[in-house]
């Protein structure tokens, strides 16, 4: 047991405590390290089981891709550097087979046969391994998973020996990031996922202009389907679909999620929940002296309460430090927070950012909210280079706390991503938003910066100022409401609903008794090109007695959630309308 009262002390202890870290990387070495920082005395040792103990994994896809030439750039550091600056013990290929908890044993696989090991205190950071779905031909040898440095320098072999056309099967973070590199090394690429779209965290609308920015670079998307086989040929291998259709591959990535690897800790009794392992809130498992970070680890969502591994490395290096500062000072010791998932992704000129939870998981939660969308410049149209972000808030309903954000766009995505992350763990409302006093100069936003625009917007939600109507309802408003587009007549040249009337926007106030007459007691739905006209037209319609509202976003979050539909559904307008 703990004595969680003792005080913070840098004292010499009675006897040079031995940590013993399994798996090194993000969470591990984080805690090996702030664990010297704190405690010269103790002996720490880390045993990991590949060749390399602390790597930049998220730099791997950019290896493979040659935009980091030498794999080398990759290892942040090797057991000489760590023994020279920090005194750690560090034991490459090490893998940790058995964990006796009673004994406070670890007994290790190595090269030279099996080592024990004994430990006053334990810290598990396996981290993940690469899912293996039932696929038949997996073992050929042009599959690979981009898990390790040298599977990054195996897809760059491949690459370099003359590689023409890539199969990547999973569209998640890796994969995409994998298909960019490929893209971008000029290989012909086929990304193929089994959801509805790319990078599944990410709404929809959020996700298409990605899936469009892969399609520039050249990689064909493939979504809703899923590899049956993988047919090994004397050239090349031939990846079948489920839909039947079939694609030559040179090299194969397989990057179709992650899972805890845990199954040691599990069969020594430790407590795992859907094969993760449970932790309280300093990250202290069900055994005594044991305490496990990272990817294999059950985290509760911040927002929904959702209980999950959360597989990314700030998260993991975080833990680290704190678990460290609670086996050398419990009494101090800060719990690990629930973590918000936040994460960012470069896809060619785009870059896409999430944090907090999507509609799915509120959803799912049972959680009440709205849903805001924003499409500002980065900086003030009026300075060279502006270019607009795309932004997405998922708000508490009744009070509008902050539930989760995403964004994507040229430019400003990630700084906008980290203020609305800063703001979620504050645990501010949107309205709040409008009050925060963030940087400005041409170059950098504007007076009111997107982040205060998604504050008015929310407050004016809240407060019924400004109604909204959304994409995905479209068929049902199309069914029962008149459809008001109040963009100008260059603008609906591009495609407009179906059976909406046509009024700009500076002409409304004029021709209202025109748009009364065509709703004939319907409700009216206005859009325009992003809401913002469309808000201004709202106002001018609830107070003439209308029932009225917005679409939130306008045509382009319609046609982002109606992705390769939106052709379909769009209509061109008479020639005598525009």
């Amino acid at each position: 047991m703990i004595d969680r009262t003792a005080p913070a002390t840098d004292s010499p202890t009675t006897h040079a405590r031995r940590i013993v870290v399994v798996g090194g990387v993000a969470g591990g070495m984080s805690c090996a390290a702030r664990a010297r920082r704190l405690d010269e005395t103790a002996e720490i040792v880390v045993l990991e089981r590949g060749a390399h103990v602390s790597f930049a994994g998220c730099g791997l896809p950019y290896h493979v891709g040659g935009e980091i030439p030498d794999a080398e750039s990759l290892l942040v550091q090797t057991p000489a550097t760590l023994r020279a600056s920090l005194d750690l013990d560090v034991r490459t290929g090490h893998d940790v087979t058995a964990v006796d908890t009673a004994r406070r044993v670890v007994v290790a696989r190595t090269a030279d046969g099996d080592v024990e090991l004994s430990y006053d205190a334990l810290v598990l950071s396996p981290g993940a391994r690469a899912v293996r779905p039932p696929i038949e031909g997996l073992a050929s040898p042009r599959v690979r998973t981009l898990r390790t440095v040298e599977d990054a320098r195996a897809l760059r072999a491949h690459v370099e020996t003359g590689a023409r056309h890539a199969v990547v099967l999973g569209a998640g973070f890796i994969g995409v990031e994998a298909a960019e590199a490929l893209a971008l090394a000029g290989l012909e690429v086929t990304l193929v996922e089994l959801g509805p779209h790319v990078l599944p965290p990410l709404e929809v609308e959020v996700a298409h202009p990605v899936t469009r920015e892969l399609r520039r670079l050249g990689v064909t998307v493939r979504v809703g389907t899923a590899a049956q086989a993988v047919r090994a040929e004397d050239e090349r291998d031939v990846v079948v679909l489920d839909d039947g259709s079939q694609v030559a591959a040179d090299l194969v990535v397989l990057s179709a999620g992650v899972r805890p690897d845990t199954e040691v800790f599990e069969a020594a009794g430790i407590a795992c929940e859907r094969g993760a392992i449970v932790v309280d809130d300093h990250g202290r498992t069900s055994a005594p002296g044991v305490w496990a970070v990272g990817d294999a680890v059950v985290q509760t969502d911040a927002v929904t309460g959702a209980r999950r591994p959360v597989a990314l490395a700030g998260p993991a290096n975080r833990a680290g430090r704190l678990v460290a500062d609670d086996i050398v000072r419990p009494g101090t010791a800060r719990p690990l927070p629930a973590p918000l998932g936040t994460a960012v992704v470069r896809v060619g000129e785009l870059t896409a950012a999430t944090t907090g939870a999507n509609r799915a998981a509120l959803d799912t939660a049972g959680i009440a909210y709205r849903t805001l969308h924003l499409h500002p410049n980065q900086h003030v149209g009026w300075f060279p280079g502006a270019r607009q972000l795309h932004l997405v808030l998922q708000v508490r309903a009744g009070d509008g706390l902050l539930l989760g954000a995403q964004a994507v766009g040229h430019d400003g995505v990630d700084k906008r991503i980290d203020v609305l992350a800063t703001a979620l763990r504050a645990g501010l409302s949107v309205a709040d938003l409008v009050d925060l006093d963030l940087a400005y100069a041409p170059p950098y936003g504007q007076a009111k910066d997107a982040v205060n625009l998604a504050g008015m917007v929310g407050a004016n939600v809240l407060d019924d100022t400004l109604r909204l109507w959304y994409a995905q309802d479209v068929e049902e408003v199309l069914a029962g409401a008149l459809v008001l587009d109040v963009r100008t007549r260059d603008e609906i040249a591009s495609g407009m609903l179906p059976g909406a009337l046509h009024v700009p926007h500076t002409e409304l106030r004029a021709r209202l008794d025109e748009v009364r007459e065509a709703a004939a007691g319907r409700p009216v739905r206005v859009l325009c090109a992003s809401g913002v006209r469309s808000a201004i037209a709202h106002r001018v319609l609830a107070q003439s007695g209308f029932d009225s509202a917005s679409l939130s976003g306008g045509m382009l979050t319609l046609r982002a959630a109606l992705g390769d539909r939106a052709e379909d559904v769009l209509v061109t307008p008479a020639p005598a309308l525009v």
